[in-house]
């Protein structure tokens, strides 16, 4: 048996400490449950602090259970009481055992903190960003709905409502790629370019202004040329094809045409059969690069899925976030690219960014209405931590957790009214009201990029800057990661050794996938 006692103040910082509990393992899962609750948290060894609330936990871990109880007092004495009892998977492995008991006492920890402030988490435990992976889980295991909903709501005190929302959505991943279970013998790729014509104040993505970088721009293009080549000849060689495409960034439309034009052939000439490709999507995020030599470019090499992303439709909000486009220029670009034979546009909204509202975000709406794409990603603000937003958070007034909610039911009526439909959906660490992010989309229009992306049942590779390749053992699952660096002057440096590298780790995880197959 071990106690473990935490204190807390209820302010801006979260201030926790420990009692009789030395394995650090716990630490984060307490730290990410106290960040659902308060804005920051800092697990401490001191009890002498001043704290507003005490919580002692008992946990009681055998060979096949755990069992785990808590209490929370508060400076006025109350008390709140929680238990949980649960059956210990059997596993060889100390982390799989030591993952069931964080699970328990994570469960005990979030009842306690929401009886006292009143607060439901709807997403109940999970800190992780993909919920959807464990309904796909059960569906693979052949466990039917209503056991796998009740299994959500017991292990992790997800709400009903969001369980509906991941079976809509694994519902709709199975319609759309009726075969997502068995490509592991095909790869997709990510493609990264590290540009923008400026950088947003919320974002951490490898995102650098291009003006004046003409010489960077040149040779990273030269690294990701050969990036493509090598991989394209590792990929005919072994006889594996391609499922998607997509290139992101950055703002992919930040280089020039020409410089489209020729990565755009590199990828007809490098890869097996382009033709085969289910889908090649490139982000056009920012109205201010597209241009019609541009769209003409996409439209040569037979690309028509893009997104062209307002984030809002009031130009204060732009201005104040470093969007340096208006709100005319992101509608008559949309309307260019359709009359240039654009055929899927997604468009991207955020909710709860600087200064806006339920009025802005309906007005943001309306606008949507009036253009209607072919899906529209619902995004809430995520304060990341490396990004200008969070570093002066001061300058940058959100709404709060209760508007925050209604905007995002407001995207959910109007998306079900105009006859969108969920199809993916992702969490983030410090996002707004500990909501998600979800895709919707016309039924048929939907990507599978974003899709494959999120549900991790293929091997994705990353090529160029800052582009994250995930390769996914065919038989364990067991995802390993492998990043190129986020700079241009890194990657610029060592590209052929990183696409050596990704080339080695894949040699390894599809002679593993050939010997389970024979």
């Amino acid at each position: 048996m071990m106690e473990v006692l935490l204190y807390f103040e209820r302010v801006m910082v979260l201030k926790i400490s420990i009692l009789g509990l030395d394995d650090e393992r716990f630490n984060r899962p307490i730290q990410l449950i106290a960040n659902l609750f308060f804005e920051e948290s800092n697990i401490v060894k001191d009890l002498d602090i001043t704290a507003d609330v005490s919580i002692i936990f008992s946990v009681q871990a055998g060979d096949k259970k755990v069992n785990v109880s808590g209490e929370l007092k508060d400076r006025k004495e109350k008390s709140f009481k929680a238990s949980y009892e649960t059956e210990l998977v059997p596993s060889d492995s100390e982390k799989e055992r030591f993952n069931q008991i964080k699970n328990a006492v994570a469960h005990v920890y979030l009842t306690v903190l929401q009886d006292w402030t009143e607060i439901t988490q709807k997403w109940g435990i999970l800190t992780g960003i993909r919920p959807t992976k464990l309904l796909h889980k059960k569906v693979q295991e052949g466990i039917p709905s209503k056991i796998a909903h009740q299994q959500l709501k017991d292990d992790y005190l997800i709400t009903d409502e969001k369980i509906a929302l991941m079976q809509k959505i694994v519902n709709r991943q199975l319609a759309v790629v009726p075969d997502l279970y068995s490509l592991q013998k095909e790869v997709s790729i990510y493609i990264g370019i590290p540009f923008c014509p400026t950088k947003c104040a919320y974002c951490t993505f490898p995102a650098y202004a291009i003006n004046g970088r003409q010489g960077s721009v040149d040779s990273f293009l030269g690294g990701l040329h050969y990036e493509m080549r090598k991989m394209g000849e590792w990929l005919k060689e072994k006889d594996i094809g391609i499922t998607t495409v997509y290139y992101g960034g950055g703002t992919p439309t930040s280089i020039t045409s020409e410089e489209m034009d020729m990565l755009y052939e590199e990828m007809y000439q490098s890869f097996p059969e382009v033709e085969k490709i289910r889908e090649i999507t490139v982000e056009a995020g920012r109205p201010d690069t597209i241009t019609p030599e541009k769209l003409a470019v996409l439209k040569k090499w037979n690309i028509d899925r893009i997104s062209i992303n307002p984030q809002s439709y009031t130009q204060e909000t732009l201005k104040a976030i470093g969007r340096h486009h208006t709100v005319t220029e992101t509608i008559d670009k949309y309307h260019l690219a359709r009359e240039m034979g654009m055929n899927n546009i997604n468009m991207d909204l955020i909710i709860g960014l600087p200064g806006e509202g339920i009025p802005e975000f309906n007005h943001s709406l309306s606008e949507t209405e009036k253009l209607m794409p072919e899906s529209l990603t619902v995004h809430t603000l995520s304060f990341k931590r490396a990004s200008e937003m969070t570093r002066n958070k001061e300058k940058y007034k959100v709404a709060d957790r209760d508007e925050v909610e209604k905007m995002m039911e407001l995207a959910e009526d109007w998306t079900a009214s105009h006859g969108y439909v969920p199809y993916y959906l992702y969490r983030q660490k410090n996002i707004l009201g500990n909501l998600e992010n979800v895709g919707y989309a016309m039924p048929k229009q939907e990507s599978i990029y974003n899709i494959m992306i999120m549900e991790e049942q293929q091997t994705i590779i990353g090529l160029g800057c800052g582009a994250a390749s995930k390769f996914v053992h065919p038989v364990s699952g067991k995802i390993t990661h492998f990043a190129n660096p986020k700079d241009p002057k890194s990657y610029n440096e060592g590209f052929e050794s990183y696409t050596a590298e990704k080339i080695k780790i894949l040699n390894e995880l599809f002679s593993e996938q050939s010997s389970t197959t024979k």
